[in-house]
């Protein structure tokens, strides 16, 4: 924890720092009430040790300030004129202890206790309430409303791992719902009370990614005015989601390896080696083995990492799945915008089945939160969804032409003539077309070449 001690006698906010600090925190002593409130302005504590005595203030008046500027800190009150009134009055006023001086080491450690016991009630309450709310925004995501045979293959796997200390490796496009697939991991494991919390490793410098990652002491570099505890320690027995692990640094792969294999980590700038108890969940849109090999990823980590390894499928190999995520994100929209939508009309069905949705989900829910919120109908029709959705130009939509789809009365020649296209349309290279078809690249260059592409 780390505490602010307001005090104008040096001697004994001195004594009281190098008590705190002595117990394993961090703590930081100014000698007025102004002083503190200009500190907790500019940086975060966890709580304030405050003298009702402060020269010309008075540090119940200071106290209410504080809670103005910063109501939800505990305050921890002291004075050497202690009596049953100050106590009553403090306690009145909201700080959560009282302490008379001269007091003892043991006094002092025990009302420490019952500050870390409150600050951890207080956590577990904070998590309670961040984790009802992201569940809330997780029903957005309709990543367990499938019929997809890979797709349950994957969540098979996934939720009989779950209930092991395995790492997992969840590989996939970006907006599969990799990180809805880490959370839901999560919630089916035994660690499913205890904090499951994210770093985004692509988000952040080295330097500011080591100290996020493993906590830092202060002025082990520039701006590290005190000490920080990293997302191991917040994860502590439960699970740490390391989002894009692709472009984690070579600097720091080595101390990832580390806490993987030995569970012991150390805080940037500090010799101290620390354990962690935790399980960690990674997920990347990179190719790891090709990372590998270009000498950007460590063998290693790949090979610690993936123990339990999976992927995510991308929206365009789940054709059976779409339309009903289609529905999905209607009805969440709809109800949120407080719009009465009925569903499709066939032509914006046609375009939903047609088009490749190289963002994936993420792609889709955009898409149909614009229809939604644009919708001059009851129904969702094709004017309603992006350019893009409806061809080059929308050349479909000005045309009036419906495109084909599986179970039209076409010739099965032309239904794969109107996939190719789509396909070579929205990947960036034949390498990729290639893959997402099932066929070789002679083949395909034979196939573009047939219906005038090449």
């Amino acid at each position: 924890m780390d505490f602010l001690v307001i005090d104008d006698d040096k001697t004994f906010r001195d004594a009281t720092c190098f008590l705190i600090e002595e117990a394993g925190h961090y703590a930081e002593g100014v000698e007025s009430g102004q002083l503190g409130l200009a500190t907790l302005k500019a940086d975060r504590f966890d709580a304030v040790l405050l003298d009702v005595n402060l020269g010309r203030e008075n540090g119940l008046d200071v106290m209410v300030e504080i809670q103005q500027q910063i109501p939800l800190i505990p305050v921890i009150v002291f004075t050497a004129q202690g009596s049953i009134k100050i106590a009553v009055e403090a306690m009145r006023r909201g700080a959560v202890d009282f302490l008379e001086k001269p007091f003892q080491r043991e006094q002092f450690m025990t009302v420490l206790a019952r500050l870390q016991r409150l600050r951890q009630m207080s956590q577990r309450i904070e998590r309670l309430e961040q984790e009802a709310t992201e569940t809330k925004a997780q029903n957005l995501e309709p990543i367990f409303d499938f019929t997809t045979p890979a797709m349950r293959e994957v969540m098979e796997i996934l939720l009989r791992a779950a209930k092991t200390p395995a790492s997992i490796l969840i590989f996939g496009e970006s907006g599969t719902g990799k990180s809805v697939a880490a959370r839901a991991v999560h919630e089916n494991s035994h660690l499913a009370d205890k904090p499951f919390v994210t770093v985004s490793c692509p988000s952040l410098s080295k330097e500011l990614l080591e100290s996020e990652l493993f906590g830092h002491v202060k002025g082990s570099f520039t701006g590290a005015i005190k000490d920080h505890w990293g997302k191991v320690r917040a994860a502590e027995g439960g699970t740490l989601f390391l989002d894009e692990i692709g472009d984690l640094p070579m600097e720091i792969q080595p101390k990832l390896l580390r806490l993987l294999q030995e569970r012991e980590y150390e805080r940037l700038g500090e010799n101290e080696t620390r354990t962690a108890n935790l399980r960690v969940i990674a997920a990347t849109n990179r190719d790891l083995k090709k990372r590998v090999a270009e000498g950007l990823f460590r063998e290693d980590l790949y090979f610690r990492l993936n123990v339990i390894a999976v992927e995510m499928p991308p929206l365009r190999a789940r054709d059976g799945d779409l339309v009903r995520f289609a529905e999905h994100y209607k009805e969440f929209f709809a109800e949120q915008c407080g719009r009465k939508i009925e569903g499709f009309s066939p032509e914006a069905v046609t375009c939903i089945r047609a088009y490749a949705w190289p963002g994936n989900l993420r792609e889709l829910r955009n898409a149909i939160e614009r229809a939604v919120i644009l919708a001059r109908q009851e129904k969702l029709s094709l004017e309603d969804f992006p350019a893009e959705l409806r061809g080059p130009n929308g050349a479909a939509s000005a045309a009036g032409e419906s495109l084909p789809q599986v179970g039209s009365m076409i010739s099965l020649e032309k239904l794969e003539e109107a996939h190719l296209r789509k396909i070579l349309e929205h990947t960036p290279s034949l390498t990729g077309a290639a893959e997402i078809l099932g066929i070789d690249q002679a083949t395909l260059y034979r196939k573009r070449k047939k219906i005038g592409l090449d």
